[in-house]
């Protein structure tokens, strides 16, 4: 009977948040608007970042430390992981310190509050999107081939929004009482950064600590998009299908807390 209430809950808690979608819409093109608002370059700026680290990691780390790249030039192989890694990073920071950012509405009005870090992490695809416009100009340039593998590009995306959506919204539950949490998001990035394949290939591992870096939900993603870039690289399955399976207990953990928390958020904000 308990389990019958709790999945009864469940299903209405999705049914609440379905009948407020139009308020979904709504603060997605509020992001969009606030991120955008009274900057002279507009939605430069959602190649400005990838383009310069592109540029810094292919002098100090192409150049000079001769890192390997997969057999192409190092340009495409930092831009194509930069493309979802600054997606992710950007949805993350958000989403973790959306609470505390409309600490406004939420003492206010009643809305499913889940829509503020679902919206946090949806208006950041438009810049996923203008970034990897620019992935296909940097491959023109390089003479890169496109493949057909290309057309999971855009599909790539989803288990990265949704790792951004589990985490952000632990995040964010914890930022509401913790005011100190949004000091470590972005040293936590920072490490991250190192942590997954990003700069290095995950072929310079040794192979006892492949499985290591794959418990890393970003190393299967990330490695994956490379390998619809890269010319006859095939995707690690192995990799991708621990990612996925990670990213499933990272949202379920984070839907979790915030349902459990959410209550609260009013009193503390």
């Amino acid at each position: 009977m308990g389990n019958h209430t709790a999945i009864n809950e469940k299903f209405e808690w999705i049914r609440e948040f379905w009948r407020y979608k139009e308020l979904l819409y709504f603060f997605v093109w509020r992001d969009v608007k606030v991120k955008y608002k009274q900057t002279v370059l507009g939605a430069l700026w959602a190649v400005i970042q990838p383009f310069f680290q592109m540029i810094v990691f292919t002098i100090f780390f192409g150049k000079l430390a001769k890192m390997p790249s997969d057999g192409i030039p190092y340009p495409i192989f930092s831009y194509a992981a930069l493309v979802p890694w600054t997606y992710f990073t950007g949805a993350l920071s958000s989403a973790g310190n959306c609470l505390v950012g409309n600490s406004n509405l939420l003492t206010k009005v009643y809305f499913p509050r889940v829509a503020i870090p679902v919206a946090s992490v949806l208006a950041g695809l438009i810049d996923f999107f203008i970034a990897s416009v620019l992935l296909g100009g940097v491959m023109m340039y390089f003479q890169v081939p496109f493949t057909w593998t290309l057309i999971f590009w855009p599909i790539l995306v989803l288990p990265l929004m949704l790792l951004a959506l589990g985490l952000g919204m632990l995040l964010a539950s914890l930022n509401v009482k913790y005011r100190d949490i949004k000091y470590t998001i972005p040293f936590g990035i920072q490490l991250l950064l190192f942590l997954t394949p990003i700069i290095y290939p995950i072929s310079i591992v040794p192979e006892k600590y492949r499985i290591l870096i794959s418990l890393n939900p970003l190393a299967g993603i990330i490695e994956a998009f490379r390998s619809i870039v890269i010319h006859n690289k095939p995707i690690d399955f192995l990799s991708l299908g621990i990612s996925f399976s990670v990213i499933l207990v990272v949202l379920i953990m984070g839907l979790s807390v915030f349902q459990k928390t959410e209550k609260s958020f009013a009193d503390l904000v």
